[in-house]
């Protein structure tokens, strides 16, 4: 550092000998700022996705474009890439195609939104496929905020079009992929993500052939808009870094570490079933950009400051994994846990939820909207002072 020499990383001699890295330096990885070791899971989704039809919503996402890669490993007899960014799809399935040009007639691409039912009926119509993973999903915490009606078309009214049409057209298999955002959520990506889980819950019943699985899981290190790559940039720009609040915490993964134990959770689950990924314990985020920092070659706070600029709209201080009438058990896989629950709807309760929320989205009547989610879902916070009074309040 003295020096101004970066930081590299060379893989061990049996990791060369054993094909599995070159003998070349590398950059330093996210998973070094993990401050654990990965889980090291068993594999048990061969079996189920080796031969089968498999099809991706999000495709082109971080958490997607990982699965891709993962699934198409197992042998599957079709990928189906489902997503609205066609240059991010374009992107995987370029990769896909120079890893395994033996697999290249079995990629398929599927251009179209989750929050459209035709379109994804469309897609479920005409290549029948038997697993779907379901990463498709609006993220970012403030961004929703401000935009209540498209993370409710997209989140909660996209899972209930794939989910429904899993259920019509029989697959055998939908993971879901939720956050532990929807733990006591209180901001609307979060109450969406919680709405989505009750979404599956509801369905389980009215479609019984189908097996339904959720998996829960916290922030991404370097996934799309995560803090890791945000960090990186600033950085790079000499700085400064800047961190929400000095005591902020989160719970992290990495992104191949996350996507094993999807893929184990589907192999595992009966439909209903809630999993949750283990990780340790929560980060300090600006613990995480002092380790940054230094493992780009410089002093924290010195030569790259690190600026507080207070929490953001409907962000948390900490995040829960589980709430206090939810049970953790084991599970037979390493680093997969069950959570035990019980859904807050039942079918009947939640059947005329979606119309509702359908049509005050189609309207873009986001007080109306922020109101009935209100009454959902009770730990949402909401600053009405900011908010647009409707007719209806």
């Amino acid at each position: 550092r003295a020096r101004q020499v970066p930081v590299k990383v060379i893989p061990s001699m049996s990791e060369v000998l054993e094909g599995k890295a070159s003998m070349r330096l590398e950059e330093v990885s996210v998973e070094d700022l993990l401050g654990r070791p990965p889980v090291a899971a068993q594999n048990l989704a061969d079996d189920y996705v080796r031969g089968k039809r498999v099809l991706i919503t999000g495709a082109g996402g971080s958490i997607g474009s990982e699965l891709c890669r993962q699934v198409l490993g197992m042998d599957p007899a079709q990928l189906i890439l489902f997503g609205h960014g066609e240059n991010s799809l374009h992107k995987i399935h370029q990769e896909l195609c120079a890893r395994h040009a033996h697999y290249a007639e079995r990629i398929l691409i599927v251009v179209g939104s989750v929050a459209d039912e035709i379109r994804v009926w469309q897609a479920f119509s005409e290549y029948r496929p038997q697993i779907v993973f379901h990463a498709a999903a609006h993220k970012h915490v403030p961004i929703m905020e401000a935009n209540v009606a498209e993370a409710v078309q997209n989140n909660v009214l996209g899972t209930h079009n794939v989910a429904g049409a899993c259920g019509r057209a029989r697959v055998e298999r939908m993971v879901l992929i939720s956050t532990d955002k929807a733990v006591y959520p209180s901001s609307i990506m979060g109450a969406t993500k919680w709405l989505c889980e009750e979404t599956l819950n509801a369905l389980a019943e009215k479609f019984p052939a189908t097996r339904y699985v959720t998996v829960r899981f916290g922030n991404v290190l370097g996934s799309r808009g995560s803090v890791v790559p945000i960090f990186r940039e600033q950085i790079r720009r000499g700085g400064p870094v800047t961190v929400t609040h000095p005591e902020m915490t989160r719970y992290f993964m990495s992104i191949p570490e996350a996507v094993h134990l999807v893929l184990q959770a589907g192999a595992l689950g009966k439909s209903r079933d809630l999993f949750l990924l283990e990780m340790g314990t929560p980060v300090k985020i600006v613990d995480l950009a002092r380790d940054m920092i230094r493992l780009c070659g410089f002093t924290p706070d010195e030569e790259i400051p690190i600026v507080f600029t207070g929490l953001r709209p409907g962000e948390k201080m900490h995040e829960s994994l589980t709430t206090d009438e939810s049970v953790m058990e084991p599970s037979s896989c390493a680093g997969l846990a069950y959570v035990r629950r019980r859904p807050h709807f039942s079918p009947e309760e939640f059947s005329p939820i979606l119309p509702r929320l359908r049509a005050l989205a189609e309207e873009s009547d986001a007080a109306s909207l922020l109101a009935y989610m209100s009454e959902l879902v009770p730990t949402i916070e909401v600053d009405w002072s900011k908010q647009p009074v409707s007719a209806g309040r």
